[in-house]
């Protein structure tokens, strides 16, 4: 029997977003198919029984898996189905962790996941928000304990109007991609790139974006009424209130101290362990009543935090002494790197970024085999965090999620001010090596990558700089924090990375661990980034105050021509044989686009140069009244035939072969021979006709078309071997001025390309 399928919808904006369940999944926890236009989105959420055992966290994993037949194609790998998931795959997955995580209980141990998959992808509605909305729905009806739900808008900004979830092609005509999730009340996540949108706008547009869910939290709290799963009882992991009494009488003081010294990220931990590992021995002292280590220790964790948030915000004293406007000592430098094509090195505190950048053709851009319908980029930005940037040993295991979800901030922060293909035919790759990180590496990462680009002679349109702010909130009282350290990220309430230029924002990402944030704050946090940033971006200019004005002398050269789009068959030729032959030839990289863009490069300038006429003249038309010398490729009782052009010759009559009456075609051109001629004609089916003798006379275009009507000049002429110079055959003599004057012309003309 088909099971009955309940629909639930919400109209935001001008579109209708559909919620259905109770078709799919019937096993799962929780499963809804989310729908918009002829995009589908599934999301099935499924808690344990029981709580896993020896941890002291919550195991959530969320998980977002593309499937190709969405978009009605078949993987493109060598097994011919999905492997690894791709940067956009994992992205989603992170957007959607986001604002789930911090609704759920802090004290269950019971797993909890959360798994999404495209069905549908018509190429037109991006999935990622809809995955959002997918997975809040699925818990929400589920039988998992959460305090959700929570709606997920895209924001644009078009023709200064603002655009609730623009469709790919409005994304791309849109000063602002702003990806927005939250409760009824607050906001929970933000990821968002922008063109330098200033903040006030920007603080408008996450108020727009928090008024738009609200339909998609009415759908989803209307579901949970009538199809929603009694939430099921968990055993509590919650530390002991008394325990964490005793735990502060015993070490607070103590902990205050260590705060109070100046110290290194590293002395501060050596400090605190030696107190906690003190205060389990002296605590979990193994009698029948004692508590246990693991206890003790989540205790002294639950002190330590709460002292270092009441410092902040009763006496604003921060772990490190700093006000909670102030940045870290920045120290910067760039050409670290003598071989890399440009380099920045960002030091902010113990914080410390290399940034690498390299420039290569446009065959070296990404392809893109995603669900999206963008299919290459030529700006990348890749971001690792080693395990000795922290003092730790861990073994290498490739990109983990964090690293490819900083690598893509620090890349949305940048891409608007990386200058377009037609400016700038490059294709660029940045790199940034994390190699001492106490907090704000991602940030660091985009003052590192301006630098780099800077030093590389990228003509950027403006320095971009970054920071990362924090909250520190009691329900009651807030404290915004500039520059947070990684202790602060750890036990705040918010990390909320803002970068931009002195003219606006670019990019911005919020990862919150309470119930979300009213827009207000939002919009200080903001105001109060911007000081910072000013801040930062100074002492970067104090270093390099602007692009270099030329690349360094390594970078490759790239020349760009333009050819006709029919052209293009004959620059590749069969099989790629004549672009080979040229590259070959001339060691440069040629790259042609399907508009007939032709990008040459090299290192090497004279072979940049001979490329390029290679290349143009494999595209050059035969031009009337123009004068070519080309090799005989053919030679008939009648005339010869030169090679005046690749693939384009034409037939020079024998009774134009010379100034005097010639005999026998061989006598004045042989197979191979070069020969200066001038076109004199070209008729309808493209056949030209050409004349030596009008090169070696001197004639105009007139005069030799008129002549070669009248049958040219056939006799007279000195038969000497300076005559026959004039016509630049291997077999000719010295030349005298006539016939070095052809030659002459030729060059002057006609200048080979």
């Amino acid at each position: 029997m088909k099971p009955e399928n309940k629909q639930f919808t919400a109209n935001v904006g001008d579109q209708t977003i559909t919620f259905e369940t109770g078709l799919l999944a019937k096993q799962a926890g929780g499963a809804v198919t989310v729908r918009l236009g002829k995009t589908m989105v599934f999301a099935a959420a499924t808690m344990s029984p029981e709580p896993r055992e020896g941890i002291d966290f919550f195991p959530l994993s969320v998980d977002y898996e593309e499937r190709m037949y969405a978009g009605g194609r078949i993987p493109g790998s060598f097994f011919r189905r999905e492997g690894r998931p791709s940067e956009d795959a994992i992205l989603t997955a992170r957007l959607t962790d986001r604002p789930l995580r911090p609704l759920f209980p802090k004290d269950m141990h019971n797993d909890v996941q959360v798994i999404m998959y495209a069905l549908s992808a018509d190429g037109e509605n991006p999935l990622d928000v809809l995955a959002i909305n997918a997975a809040s729905a699925a818990v929400t009806i589920s039988d998992i304990p959460w305090h959700g739900p929570v709606g997920a808008v895209r924001v644009g900004l078009i023709d200064g109007e603002f655009v609730v979830n623009p469709t790919f092609a409005e994304i791309e005509m849109s000063d602002l991609d702003l990806r927005l999730a939250g409760t009824r009340d607050a906001i929970l996540m933000v990821e968002c790139g922008a063109k330098e949108v200033p903040e006030e706008q920007m603080g408008a547009a996450l108020q727009y974006g928090h008024q738009a869910i609200q339909p998609l939290i009415d759908a989803q709290l209307q579901m949970a009424a009538e199809v929603g799963k009694a939430k099921r009882e968990y055993p509590s992991f919650k530390t002991d209130e008394t325990l964490i009494a005793t735990v502060k009488a015993h070490c607070a003081d103590k902990i205050h101290a260590i705060l109070d010294a100046e110290h290194t990220k590293a002395e501060m931990n050596a400090a605190l362990k030696t107190i906690q590992r003190e205060t389990i021995e002296t605590l979990a002292n193994g009698t029948e009543s004692a508590p246990s280590e693991s206890a003790v220790k989540e205790a002294f964790d639950a002190v330590h935090k709460a002292v270092v948030r009441e410092r902040i915000l009763e006496r604003g004293l921060r772990p490190d002494g700093r006000h909670t406007r102030e940045v870290r000592p920045i120290w910067c430098m760039v050409d670290y790197s003598p071989i890399a094509h440009g380099s920045g090195l960002f030091t902010r505190g113990e914080t410390q970024i290399l940034t690498l950048a390299t420039l290569g053709t446009p065959r070296d851009a990404q392809e893109i085999d995603t669900l999206s319908p963008i299919e290459k980029k030529r700006y990348m930005h890749h971001y690792n965090f080693p395990p000795f940037s922290t003092g730790e040993v861990r073994p290498l295991r490739g990109s983990s999620r964090r690293e490819i979800g900083h690598g893509a901030l620090a890349e949305r922060a940048l891409v608007p001010v990386i200058p377009s293909e037609t400016e700038f035919p490059y294709t660029l790759r940045l790199v940034s090596e994390a190699l001492s990180s106490n907090g704000s590496t991602s940030m660091g990462s985009v003052c590192g990558s301006t630098l780099a680009l800077m030093d590389a002679g990228v003509p950027i349109k403006a320095p971009v700089s970054g920071v990362a702010m924090g909250l520190i909130s009691d329900g009651t009282k807030y404290a915004i924090l500039t520059d947070i350290q990684g202790l602060e990220d750890h036990l705040g309430d918010m990390d909320f990375k803002v970068a931009g230029t002195e003219k606006g924002i670019t990019a911005l990402q919020m990862d919150i661990k309470i119930a979300g944030l009213t827009a207000e704050i939002m919009a200080e946090a903001l105001t109060q980034a911007k000081e910072g940033r000013a801040h930062i971006l100074g002492k970067m200019l104090e270093v390099l105050e602007k692009p270099r004005a030329d690349l360094k002398p390594h970078a490759p050269r790239i020349i760009t021509i333009q050819i006709p789009v029919e052209k293009i068959g004959a620059v590749i030729g069969p099989g790629g044989k004549v672009i080979r032959s040229i590259q070959e030839e001339t060691g440069a990289t040629i790259d042609i686009q399907d508009d007939g863009t032709v990008f040459i490069a090299t290192n090497d300038g004279e072979a940049a140069r001979k490329a390029r006429e290679m290349v143009s003249s494999l595209v050059e038309t035969v031009v009337l009244g123009r004068i070519y010398t080309g090799k005989v490729v053919r030679v008939a009782d009648f005339g010869a035939f030169v090679e005046i052009l690749p693939g384009q010759d034409g037939m020079v009559h024998i009774s134009q072969l010379d100034s005097f009456r010639v005999e026998k075609v061989e006598d004045v051109a042989r197979l191979g021979d070069e020969l200066t001629v001038m076109v004199t004609g070209i008729d309808d089916n493209g056949k030209v006709r050409l004349s030596r003798q009008a090169v070696l006379e001197g004639w105009t275009l007139e005069e030799a078309m008129e002549k070669d009507r009248g049958g040219g000049s056939r006799g007279g002429g000195d038969r000497g071997g300076g005559n026959r110079g004039g016509g630049g055959g291997r077999r000719d003599g010295g030349g005298d001025r006539r016939g070095g004057g052809g030659f002459q012309r030729n060059q002057d003309r006609t200048p080979r390309r």
